[in-house]
């Protein structure tokens, strides 16, 4: 009798080690993840001279409440811990300490601008702390190797230089260049794709290069300067309060160059309209998502779940900024990083299953164009079309360009 008590006992206790394993396995958590949460820090510049891209962090946080009015993920709420940085770096090392000894985020998400992610580079790297999907193109975000804890989402910007190189030696094989660019690594970030892009003409087609600080109030003598240089092929490489300067600059005094603008300022909303729709004419960017505003998307099912995100989660926001459709699809791409993590929230998964995404399609991307990764490639997004600006919208042309960069 005594026999078959302690039999039953160890079962019983068999029985509960077993279900309580089951839970550990179903609940694998690291800082900032619970049976009840998911913690993602940010940092945006929600004042400062890069201000206007403070709406994509707004978005962010209206795509995850949609999420969370939905269930959440896996039943988990995600707690969007969002600050202000400026567009300094060291406030960005500021707010990011913040948030991972503070605050314990699980992750680092979608941080904005390269100056400002380099800051922090090493330091999420070293913490062993996700930094996914930066909003901001560098090359070097692709660098599983030497920084595993990194990664982008948008084209890199060596790759979008190297587009309108191959456009210029195409179209135009007698240009005389001009470029202006912000002095950091995101302005020759741009600036090293398009050279490489021009090659050995780099040399004879490139007549001026003019640089500007963030700190800077305008830029006003770099555009009478490109424009004295002779230059008939612009490239703009700057975020949008001085590209919306340098538009209107231009065509105060008359200077009409072919004229490239780096994607990360072709918003309407945020530098078309303050530089003006007649300055705006025919100024030459590239796109990887569809505009709300392109009359060829009316019927679309996708952008029309995007209008009525905005109305139901964003109401006061502008349908005609793409910021908010940048937010909105970097969001939907973290979603599905954080479904295929499970129950298994830790730090290392998030990186593993970031690096595991195939085929992956967001909505609001051009017909396509699919997010693929890998743990040998950290680069998203590699694929993007031409668009000119005509009218009161941009209108594509030209085929679906692979700009991946190897």
């Amino acid at each position: 009798m005594l026999g078959k008590k302690v039999i039953c006992i160890i079962s019983v206790m068999l029985g509960l080690l077993m279900i309580g394993g089951f839970v550990y396995a179903k609940g694998k958590y690291g800082p900032g993840a619970s049976d009840t949460e998911i913690k993602v820090g940010h940092t945006n510049p929600y004042s400062g001279p890069a201000s206007a891209y403070g709406v994509i962090g707004k978005a962010i946080g209206a795509y995850f409440k949609k999420i969370n009015d939905e269930g959440g993920i896996n039943g988990r709420k995600i707690n969007y811990i969002s600050y202000d940085d400026g567009y300094s770096p060291p406030k960005t090392v500021e707010q990011v300490r913040r948030l991972v000894e503070q605050d314990q985020v699980l992750l680092i998400f979608q941080n904005l601008g390269t100056p400002t992610n380099s800051a922090i580079w090493e330091y999420v790297n070293k913490k062993k702390v996700p930094h996914i999907f930066v909003a901001t193109g560098a090359t070097k975000w692709g660098d599983p190797q030497g920084h595993p804890w990194t990664m982008g989402w948008q084209p890199n910007y060596q790759s979008e230089g190297r587009i309108y190189a191959r456009y210029v030696l195409e179209k135009l094989p007698k240009a005389k260049v001009g470029i202006l660019y912000q002095n950091d690594d995101y302005g020759k970030d741009y600036k090293q794709g398009f050279t490489d892009g021009l090659g050995d003409k780099t040399k004879t087609m490139v007549v001026l290069e003019q640089s500007y600080e963030v700190t800077d109030t305008t830029v006003d003598l770099q555009i009478v300067n490109l424009k004295n240089s002779g230059a008939d092929v612009f490239f703009n490489i700057t975020t949008p309060k001085f590209a919306a300067m340098a538009i209107r600059k231009a065509h105060e005094i008359g200077w009409k160059p072919t004229h490239f603008l780096n994607e990360v300022s072709n918003s309407i909303k945020a530098v078309i309209e303050p530089a003006g729709y007649e300055a705006s004419q025919g100024l030459i960017t590239t796109f990887y998502s569809k505009d709300p505003d392109d009359p060829h998307w009316k019927d679309d099912p996708a952008v029309k779940d995007w209008l009525k995100w905005m109305k139901d989660y964003y109401p006061e926001g502008n349908i005609h900024d793409r910021f908010y459709v940048y937010g909105y699809s970097a969001a939907q791409t973290l979603v599905q990083v954080l479904k295929q993590a499970g129950d298994h929230l830790t730090r290392e998964n998030i990186m593993k299953q970031a690096a595991n995404l195939k085929d992956f399609t967001v909505p609001m991307l051009l017909p396509g164009i699919k997010i693929n990764t890998s743990p040998k490639d950290f680069r998203p997004i590699e694929q993007e079309q031409l668009a000119r600006f005509e009218g009161k919208t941009w209108v594509l042309f030209g085929e679906v360009i692979d700009a991946s960069v190897r």
